[in-house]
């Protein structure tokens, strides 16, 4: 599944530093012979360590994670949205993407100069949301003006998106984002439609200096940062861009030691693949035999046919049934013949709901 996180950030934040690190870390291209890889996008590997547990269980030829997308957006100013610096290349790249990564600094360091002057890392946030409300209320007026002439004639559906589009338009003009308003489900269909930079989830990425990565708590600007995202519901992963580089060049081994003299148990960037993987309401279900191992994406609430399209389209089109055991129970049985045996291999049909940690085989018939 194609989706993408996109990671912006103010100049002088760490978001090319952290960019650095995804690529460097990424997933080796060739293991992937569908994905076309542009210079500014980075193929990460899905960390899972329900993946090498069945590894360990089925010992199959070949283990092949999944993957997740970010992409390294043009750098923000004040007055992008205007056109500013490169602020039409930014919009047209952020439109692009799923979700957005906000790179927030939060480490103070006099050799990197800040655009502002100064390190206030809600003062970033506020330049880099307010933009994107600007750009936001610049799509909905356009609309809004050609809409309203139809509403005024009682065109029935022209009612119906008016009133969506005069909530948006005084939401953004209160400085909210579209994400922030409230709509009813038939009203969202409308608001997906006009693609809108603020609909798209958000998380935000603190970036501290190497000596607070132990403990970012007591970096005051990180609890700035939490209190404002808690405000709107968004996560904060904190991580040290820097710090992240340097293991992203290191092997498996290394980094354990690596981290485990950092004092922290999980890179940030490990924790920013899953957060990011989270955000876009996406699940892994696995694929296990003696050939291959395999992770794979779909999107939370598919049914097995979809799930089972994301292989092969002839899967889905002559989907029989789907052969399911849950990832606990497998592990607990400690093989598919027990497992069966034991009752917890299911034979779901077309309306079934695939889970996450799902091991799967399917049948069908093309």
């Amino acid at each position: 599944m194609a989706l993408t996180a996109g990671i912006v950030g103010l100049p002088n934040v760490g978001k090319s530093t952290l960019f650095n690190a995804i690529t460097q870390a990424g997933a080796e291209a060739a293991n992937y012979p569908f994905a076309t890889i542009d210079p500014n996008v980075g193929m990460v590997e899905v960390p899972d360590e329900r993946l090498n547990k069945l590894t360990e269980l089925v010992n199959p030829k070949k283990t092949v994670p999944t993957t997740f997308e970010f992409t390294d957006i043009a750098g923000i100013v004040k007055g992008a949205s205007k056109g500013e610096g490169l602020g039409n290349q930014f919009l047209s790249h952020i439109r692009q993407v799923d979700a957005i990564c906000q790179v927030v600094r939060c480490f103070v360091d006099e050799n990197i100069t800040h655009v502002s002057g100064k390190v206030d890392p809600i003062d970033d946030i506020e330049i880099i949301n307010l933009e994107l409300i600007l750009a936001d209320l610049e799509t909905v007026n356009k609309r809004y003006q050609r809409v309203e002439k139809l509403a005024k004639q009682k065109d029935k559906d022209a009612l119906v998106e008016f009133e969506v589009l005069s909530k948006l338009k005084t939401g953004l003009e209160e400085e909210k984002p579209a994400r922030a308003i409230e709509f009813t489900e038939e009203q969202l269909k409308i608001v997906k439609g006009l693609h809108l930079l603020t609909s798209k989830p958000m998380l935000y990425v603190a970036n501290v200096g190497e000596d607070e990565v132990a403990d970012p708590e007591s970096n005051p600007n990180v609890q700035k940062v939490k209190e404002y995202a808690s405000n709107e519901g968004a996560e904060v992963i904190v991580i040290c861009a820097r710090i992240e580089e340097e293991i992203s060049e290191l092997d498996q081994e290394e980094k354990e030691m690596f981290l485990d003299e950092l004092g922290i148990t999980e890179s940030g960037l490990d924790k920013l693949i899953k957060a990011s993987y989270s955000l876009l309401g996406l699940a892994t279900y696995f694929t296990a035999g003696e050939q291959e191992v395999r992770a794979w994406t779909f999107r939370k609430g598919m049914k097995a046919p979809q799930a089972a399209g994301i292989i092969h389209s002839d899967f889905e089109r002559g989907f029989i049934r789907a052969e399911t055991v849950s990832y606990d129970d497998l592990v607990e049985a400690g093989s598919m013949t027990v497992a069966r045996e034991k009752g917890k291999v299911r034979l779901e049909g077309k309306e079934y709901i695939v889970k996450d940690g799902d091991v799967i085989h399917f049948r069908f018939n093309v």
